[in-house]
């Protein structure tokens, strides 16, 4: 069976409050409008994840929120382990989602998230595109055969690369 795995990079931050941890971080004005963008792509295209991995950063859940009205029914995580997780943890806690489950959407930070992206996506014609840049507010679609435990670098196709500067 064809698996779905849609890996989303959290929509631009702000940075105008230099004491707030990484962390606590929340979407800058232009990152809100991404994600309500971001949420009308979901919308129009279909994207309706089984699951939703979200890590527990607030701009990450901001995001979430901002998308959840596209998302249907998903079944959603909040997790810390994915806040500044690298390419080999990510993998790792895709390996763990249940074979039944057929699509994903994973919301989280670079550069773990375009590391992962790379490392799974053996063709696609947006690979020279993910492999310039995945700026905030980017959603990468790929596609794979098997079961999410047997995920592996070069299994997956990138079927697209959509960033905010697409929507408009």
């Amino acid at each position: 069976m064809m698996k779905r795995l849609y890996l989303l990079r959290h929509a631009k931050s702000s940075w105008d409050d230099p004491g707030l941890r990484d962390h606590e971080r929340p979407l800058a004005p232009r990152g809100r409008r991404a994600a309500a963008k971001l949420g009308d792509h979901l919308r129009t295209e279909g994207v309706r994840p089984e699951l939703v991995l979200c890590s527990s950063a607030v701009r990450a859940r901001e995001t979430l929120e901002r998308i959840s009205d596209a998302l249907g029914e998903a079944e959603v995580h909040v997790e810390r382990d994915l806040y500044a997780a690298d390419a080999a943890e990510l993998l790792e806690r895709l390996r763990e989602v249940a074979d039944t489950i057929g699509s994903v959407l994973m919301i989280a930070h670079n550069p773990g998230l375009q590391d992962l992206a790379l490392e799974l996506a053996r063709t696609g014609g947006d690979l020279p595109r993910l492999r310039e840049k995945l700026p905030t507010g980017s959603l990468a679609t790929l596609a794979f055969e098997g079961g999410w435990r047997d995920l592996a670098p070069g299994a997956a196709t990138l079927l697209a690369l959509v960033v905010p500067r697409d929507l408009g």
